[in-house]
């Protein structure tokens, strides 16, 4: 198996998380992310440390406190396949969370270096910026959690619902070289559903050298990691395409590069 696929556990930890990224286990600086799954009255919480974190509420409700708030009964949807804006909690530095689930529970925990510049608070669903993307089968629908015009230190997070026999992330970019005004450096992970959940979808991995160059068989519930190079995603005939964004960097921007042999697509 590749080694930018990870692979939710078999048995989860006693907190209920059943995937964990960290710097260290990626072989990068910026970007942690774990996958939780509750049932209605078990708990997780976390101390952020000198991070800072964007809990995402993927399904379920649940009863969610910081230090200084609390927010009880929050959660829209049953599914991300619901395709309505969650509910998150951005926390900040020397903080922490606590997450008591009122029903089954799916959550994700993005984790990014912070600086404690911005207080911790809801991101509930009319926050969150909604548009379409794309043209005939290159359409998609993008959720935009924390973009870089909402206010956090370091994290970038996004949800994109890529529909049956179309691609995302496409035509292919990258963003892997701190060469701003034009490119922005920045980690990246993709945390994937699939339904039905029996299928699949692909993501391509490359550089222009091709000293990377994986195509990936990515299948429900699993992570990809992108340290570098351009990252297409393909859902097949049939099965819908969530994913997770979650991206950080030494600067807090997103700006990429479009792979020059496709860059004629945006010209259509």
């Amino acid at each position: 198996m590749s080694e930018l696929i990870v692979k939710p556990a078999a048995n989860p930890e006693a907190d209920g998380t059943i995937l964990t990224v960290t710097p260290e286990s990626a072989g990068w600086e910026y970007v942690g992310f774990q996958v939780a799954k509750l049932v209605a009255g078990e708990k997780l919480s976390r101390e952020s440390g000198d991070q800072e974190l964007c809990v995402v509420l993927l399904s379920g409700l649940a009863n969610v406190s910081t230090r200084e708030h609390t927010w009880e009964n929050i959660g829209k949807r049953m599914s991300v396949f619901e395709k309505i804006p969650p509910y998150s909690v951005y926390v900040s530095t020397s903080d922490q969370i606590e997450v008591t689930a009122l029903t089954e529970l799916e959550i994700a925990i993005c984790v990014a270096p912070g600086k404690g510049t911005y207080p911790s608070r809801l991101i509930a669903p009319e926050d969150v910026g909604v548009e379409g993307r794309g043209y005939g089968n290159l359409e998609r629908h993008i959720h935009n959690i924390l973009p870089e015009q909402k206010e956090a230190d370091s994290l970038l997070v996004v949800e994109v619902f890529t529909p049956d026999g179309h691609w995302s992330s496409y035509p292919p970019h990258k963003h892997d070289r701190d060469a701003l005004p034009d490119e922005s450096l920045l980690e990246e992970t993709y945390y994937f559903r699939v339904q039905p959940e029996q299928g699949f979808a692909i993501q391509r991995v490359y550089t222009d050298d091709r000293s990377v160059d994986e195509t990936l068989a990515v299948k429900n519930g699993e992570v990809v990691l992108v340290p570098n190079g351009y990252h297409p995603v393909g859902a097949p005939p049939g099965y819908e395409v969530y994913y997770l964004n979650v991206m950080a960097g030494p600067t807090r921007t997103w700006k990429f590069h479009n792979d020059p042999d496709h860059e004629w697509l945006f010209k259509k």
